[in-house]
């Protein structure tokens, strides 16, 4: 099946009804239906043919989901970009996919508009709002999106015969190792992530649908799933331009939310918020969290304070993006990330390629009909990274007896500190335990004579008073001394992706200017 056949299922399986709440107005997934396929249309008649690239830079909004329906049922592709990013980054993306459109809001049109000066070719730019300024525009190609449906009939949608294999999506990764890189997606990759984790979601037959919260970024894998997801069960969204953490408890409270999808930051904004108490949070079941791995201090926090338990879960862009989760009917081992999902292999292996025995670290192998075919015009990193049908994670795990996967580390990210590995997460796990620190990220700096030295960035929690000693003296409880930190390096707060990634070539920027400041 194709990402247009969302909608379909919706109707077939759940009629009408209230698919998006944003701001003080409903959408339901008919109206939902109508606006992309009036989208798909304009697409068209503005001469946007089949396989050409339309980016979408929005905060949250109905429009984004309309835009990725439309520009997906006009056969176009769809290239979500994070609307906070400098234009610099932008102008790569831009420069990159070779973008036709770009869907936007007055708000971002400034940036974007910026973004495109000095490219080979002038966008469209289409703004789902009204333009306060739009003198300021006039040699810019813009198109005002709601004037220009407004005349458009939904029956003149032509018939686009799209195929499973046919690219959906370009996903640009963070950039936080280094050039980003546009993962392909095709229709079969992301359409069978969505089944699977609809599949899981009411394989113990009790399932009702119902109303949950988008927060998360529409323009990222995690968020663009969800939604996909939520067409399948036939839930209602909540939507959220950015995230407030005291917006968020007002939903849960209003809507009894039961399951939500959250990042690490937003899980410790929750256990941290002291306004959480004033609301009636009694209806959250679970959270499922990924992107980032979550320290079990902070999960065994949120579960005393909310009664609820969190389910962790892996994935990457590259796999559309689960792997392993967990989720109801397995127990939850805090610390892993679950079990593989259904429909997709892995296997944990050496540096030479060879299976590593249970219990052991390696790098994490996937293979299933979610996996990218590979990285927009980049055939070589397409080569070493997807090889035999399997992709390289990059990523350091170890599987125990009963098939859960615990993330150790990235690959790029493992210390080695005279000669002797160590795995940034262990200590970030022990230093997040500790009873003064809120969060904790671990680095390696180069050092002459160990070849790296390890670096413990660490966040105190408010009126906590720690010394550097005191962190290091409490890690050397734990591991040999050698495995512990040389430095401690107070912050007051991590730098993050959007989705609460924690970039540590930022964190290692930050440490090294902060000591060529002292010295």
């Amino acid at each position: 099946m194709l990402l247009t056949d969302l909608l379909d299922f919706s109707f077939k399986h759940y009629g009408e009804y209230p698919f998006l709440y944003f701001n003080n107005t409903t959408y339901t997934n008919k109206e939902t239906s109508v606006f992309s396929k009036k989208i798909s249309v304009l697409l068209r008649n503005l001469g946007i043919c089949d396989g050409e690239r339309v980016i979408v830079s929005l905060p949250n909004c109905p429009e984004v989901i309309f835009s990725y329906q439309g520009i997906l049922r006009a056969k176009n592709v769809v290239v979500p970009v994070m609307f906070l990013l400098h234009p610099s980054e932008i102008h790569f993306i831009l420069n990159d996919c070779k973008a036709k459109a770009i869907v936007t809001s007055s708000l971002v049109l400034p940036k974007l508009v910026e973004a495109a000066k000095n490219l080979p070719y002038e966008p469209i730019f289409i703004v789902v709002d009204q333009i306060p300024n739009i003198k300021d525009y006039e040699n810019v190609d813009i198109v005002e999106l709601h004037k220009a449906i407004e005349l458009i009939n939904e029956d003149e949608e032509e018939a686009m015969h799209a195929s499973e294999s046919d690219l959906a999506v370009i996903l640009y990764t963070s950039g936080t190792t280094g050039r980003p890189k546009g993962v392909m997606l095709t229709h079969k990759n992301l359409y069978s992530s969505a089944r699977t984790s609809y599949e899981m979601s009411i394989e113990n037959g009790d399932y009702e649908p119902s109303t949950t919260i988008g927060v998360l970024p529409l323009a990222h894998i995690y968020g663009f799933t969800t939604m996909n997801t939520n067409f399948l069960l036939g839930n209602s969204v909540d939507i959220f331009p950015t995230f407030d953490v005291e917006k968020l408890f007002q939903s849960i409270e209003k809507y009894k939310v039961k399951n939500i999808g959250l990042v690490p930051a937003m899980i410790h904004a929750m256990v941290f918020a002291p306004q959480s108490n004033k609301y009636d949070l009694s209806s959250l079941e679970s959270v499922i969290s990924g992107s980032a791995s979550l320290p079990v201090a902070l999960i065994q926090a949120f579960k005393k304070k909310f009664n609820a338990e969190i389910r962790e879960g892996y994935g990457l862009s590259e796999a559309a993006p689960v792997v392993s989760s967990h989720r109801d009917g397995i127990p939850i081992k805090y610390g892993s990330v679950g079990i593989p999902i259904p429909g997709i292999e892995v296997k944990v292996v050496d540096h030479n390629g060879n299976d590593v025995q249970r219990g052991e670290v390696g790098e994490l192998l996937v293979k299933g009909d979610n996996i990218t075919p590979g990285y927009y015009g980049l055939e070589e990193e397409t080569k070493n990274t997807i090889k035999d049908g399997w992709l390289y994670t990059g990523d350091l795990v170890k599987m125990d007896e009963d098939d859960y996967l615990y993330i150790v580390d990235r690959k790029k990210d493992l210390i080695i500190r005279g000669g002797f590995n160590v795995y940034p997460r262990d200590l970030e796990e022990v230093i997040a335990a500790h009873e003064a620190v809120s969060e904790a990220a671990v680095i390696g700096i180069p050092d002459e004579k160990m070849g790296e030295e390890i670096i413990a960035c660490v966040i105190l929690k408010s009126g906590s008073v720690v010394t550097e000693e005191d962190i290091i003296a409490y890690t050397q409880q734990k591991f040999a001394k050698y495995k512990t930190p040389k430095r401690v390096f107070f912050l007051d707060e991590l730098p993050r992706t959007s989705v609460g990634k924690i970039l540590k070539r930022k964190l290692r920027n930050l440490y090294e200017n902060a000591n060529m400041t002292k010295s």
